[in-house]
């Protein structure tokens, strides 16, 4: 849990409120113009209402040229971003002709394969050549080339289970999977901060949906023996089925997941574990296999592993890995596999060249080098960031680290003032976090030099200086003895 400053809440509520007022007066004042004009859909509903619209017009609006900022390059440690200018307000956004070169903080390019790669990119290049971007069909149809099955056995080996299957997108591999793994009568037991995909998976699946405190196993375990003690509503018979749904790190927290005690617990219930990881597949571990592997978890014990291929591998999509009869329930059963066009086949490619890549199989030892960059350059900009005095959420060895800004006029100022001085950084507000609880998120990447992380850590501690998000007192800096 984030314990937030009496002040800093104080302060928080007071700007939103304030901001919340002054948009409800403003849309008095629309009313009643519009009322004035000839409307043509007199009789209609609106199709935008809610305050999720409310939000966007007097809110995000104000803000939206910290979100989505158009880049003209590879996302490499370095990149370029396309400058952009508002007639309006910010209601639109207007590109120009303008880059500029900024120290990339933003993207998930954990292993740096998302650049060019002088044992990746070849290899993409001569199957685009092969196969062409995309087979034009599903996987059941005509959409299943030689590497897609090779890449289906490349990933199963690789996290260590009998098979895979993969999607053309990650956000798709949770959400369609969910409802064919469980519905009416069962129960979906989830992390309170799991993925947008997990939660909407979830819904749509139909079952029954109970919410354990983030990462919290001794709330987990409540939570189970008074299900299973309760049983389905109104009938109160036993649950058909059980999925305690985690991830491995979590997105907006970068905290690793206490999957030990979490998967003891599981095992004790025979209730089956779903673990996503998204975020730290390929990213962690010795050898780049996740949280299972630095944990130390045997992946027997996790039912369905789940991860993308656009963070540490430098490409799109995600799997599902299990055992060989589920893998086959899913081919026979998923919407995504069965109506989805299958992922491209130079995609695919990227995916088999990086996986070997670290695994060393490429005949260099650059896979490991990578694993261990990313390690050390997580680790020391967490360092730096909390002698700094910021709030930083988040573990050791996770390149995921969150900064606290929780107040709403914060978050343009602190992403504006990074970019003037040539760093991308990525804010984060309602609704991808609580209201209260807004931040901006730095994803490091194996590719970012020494030198690149310095030159970070002295931009942003001098943003954190002129916007006020050192909320915890620096560390005094050691003299060096001559």
């Amino acid at each position: 849990m984030i314990a937030i400053p009496y002040l800093t809440a104080l302060t928080t509520y007071f700007s939103y409120g304030l901001l919340f007022a002054f948009g409800q007066i403003r849309d008095l004042f629309r009313k009643v113009l519009d009322w004035c004009r000839s409307n043509n859909l007199q009789g209609y509903a609106p199709i935008c209402l809610g305050l999720e619209d409310f939000y966007i017009r007097r809110l995000y609006l104000r803000i939206q040229d910290c979100f989505g900022r158009p880049i003209a390059s590879a996302p490499d440690a370095w990149f370029d971003v396309v400058e952009r200018y508002s007639n309006d307000n910010n209601k639109t956004l207007k590109r120009t002709e303008k880059k500029t070169r900024c120290l990339n903080l933003g993207s998930y390019n954990y292993l740096g394969f998302a650049a060019a790669d002088e044992y990746c990119t070849p290899c993409a290049i001569e199957t685009l050549k092969k196969f062409s971007p995309s087979t034009c069909s599903t996987r059941v149809d005509g959409g299943t080339t030689t590497l897609h099955n090779e890449l289906e056995e490349c990933v199963a080996k690789f996290v260590g289970k009998p098979a895979a299957i993969v999607f053309g997108m990650g956000y798709v591999t949770n959400s369609a999977i969910l409802p064919v793994l469980i519905g009416k009568g069962g129960l979906i037991i989830s992390d309170s901060l799991n993925h947008n995909s997990i939660v909407n998976g979830a819904r749509g699946s139909g079952a029954t949906i109970r919410v354990f405190q983030h990462n919290t196993p001794s709330h987990l375990e409540e939570v189970l023996r008074e299900q299973i003690a309760e049983g389905q509503p109104r009938t109160h018979r036993p649950w058909k089925k059980i999925i305690v749904v985690v991830e491995g790190i979590y997105s907006m927290e970068g905290e690793l997941c206490k999957l030990p005690e979490i998967v003891a617990i599981c095992k004790k219930y025979k209730a089956y574990t779903y673990l996503d990881e998204a975020h730290s597949i390929g990213a962690v571990g010795k050898s780049g296999r996740g949280v299972c592997e630095l944990l130390g978890v045997d992946t027997a014990d996790v039912d369905i592993m789940m991860g993308t291929f656009t963070k540490s591998f430098g490409s799109c999509g995600g799997y599902i890995s299990g055992s060989k009869e589920l893998i086959q329930y899913l081919k026979y059963t998923c919407p995504a596999h069965l109506y989805a066009t299958s992922i491209s086949p130079p995609a695919a490619q990227q995916i088999i060249s990086s996986i070997k890549v670290i695994l060393g199989e490429d005949g260099s030892s650059r896979g490991a080098q990578k694993l261990a960059r990313i390690r050390e350059n997580s680790n020391f900009f967490r360092s730096e960031l909390q002698k700094m005095g910021f709030e930083v959420l988040g573990d050791n060895d996770s390149p995921v680290m969150p900064i606290m800004l929780y107040n709403p006029a914060k978050i343009p100022a602190f992403s504006r003032e990074c970019l003037k001085q040539n760093v991308a950084v990525v804010t984060v507000a309602f609704p991808a976090t609580p209201l209260l609880l807004a931040r901006a998120r730095i994803c490091i990447s194996a590719s970012h030099t020494k030198e690149d992380l310095v030159k970070a850590l002295e931009v942003i501690s001098r943003v954190g200086d002129l916007v006020g998000i050192k909320y915890f007192p620096a560390e005094p800096k050691k003299e060096h003895q001559e």
